[in-house]
């Protein structure tokens, strides 16, 4: 007769998988927001690598909770539907079990965001909840050393694979497109009703565009902003290259800060940030029909 581990050493392995899995879903996840039209793409924050030790301490609270809510219930229904319905546990019952426990999680982390992505999302949560299950169904009395190890090529691997794609261009790193003064010739606007229209001898002309530089922090969390509507100036400044090109506009009465600018190549945007940088609030402004 195997011996059965310990509940609380499972539990500890259980952890162990899951943080590793979540290390290489956060890699995966940074290189993807890489290729993906960001505002924030360029660069980090220093914020994240001070905020480390809390996020390590809250990850490993949410292992623990994930493992006696998802992982155990698993491992321990496949063995008992094993016995019940094949005479002996057999590892196969327990993709198949974290399947049906992963489908309402999978569901949620979907987002709503179609039957593709909730294929994908349930998809990922049944592997993420199968790994660590078939591990505390496990026996080998020496089996934190292999895990460990073999977590770390994982992660690796996977920052390896990432960095390479990236730098070799197969994971097309997103970079805001490279204009001129004569892109920003024409008339942009917000949708509701705010538009800036640039002309080619550096006059603009404001109409009810939101001023997110005016008491940002109190009117984002109110839900508004201080409308502007006067004429003014602009100048198309490149700077150093696509991340740090901008647009200066100064209008009389309105407090505007610079204009990025993002977007793509088809579809260039006007934007200025809501409050603080990291929060990721954006006013944007998209080129008019037939404002060229």
């Amino acid at each position: 007769m195997k011996k059965k581990r310990l509940y609380g050493l499972s539990l500890l392995l259980s952890i162990l998988t899951l943080l590793i899995e979540a290390v290489i879903a956060l890699i995966v996840a940074v290189v993807y927001g890489f290729t993906q039209e960001s505002p924030n793409a360029g660069g980090g924050s220093a914020l994240f690598v001070l905020l480390l030790p809390v996020l390590a301490v809250f990850g490993i609270a949410v292992a623990g909770a994930l493992s006696v809510v998802l992982v155990f219930p698993t491992a321990w229904l496949s063995d008992v539907l094993g016995r019940r319905f094949g005479g002996r546990e057999a590892w196969w019952w327990v993709p198949a079990v974290a399947a049906a426990v992963s489908f309402v999680p999978g569901v949620a982390l979907s987002g709503g965001a179609g039957p593709v992505g909730i294929a994908v999302a349930w998809l990922l949560t049944t592997a993420a909840i199968t790994v660590p299950a078939l591990l505390w169904r496990s026996r080998r009395e020496r089996i934190f050393g292999p895990v460990t190890l073999w977590g770390l090529v994982a992660v690796v691997l996977t920052a390896v694979v990432g960095g390479v794609g990236l730098a070799t261009g197969v994971f097309p790193e997103y970079r805001p497109p490279t204009v001129t003064s004569a892109d920003i010739v024409g008339r942009w606007s917000d949708g509701h009703g705010g538009t800036l229209t640039f002309t080619a001898d550096g006059i603009v002309s404001a109409v009810g565009v939101d001023d997110a530089d005016t008491d940002a922090d109190a009117d984002a969390d109110a839900g508004e902003l201080d409308s502007c509507t006067g004429q003014g100036t602009w100048t198309y400044e490149p700077g150093g290259g696509p991340w740090s090109q901008m647009v200066d506009v100064t209008v009389d009465l309105c407090t505007f800060d610079y204009w990025n600018v993002g977007g793509t190549e088809s579809r260039p945007v006007l934007y200025q940030y809501i409050g603080d940088p990291d929060s990721g609030n954006l006013y944007r402004l998209t080129r008019a029909s037939g404002g060229s």
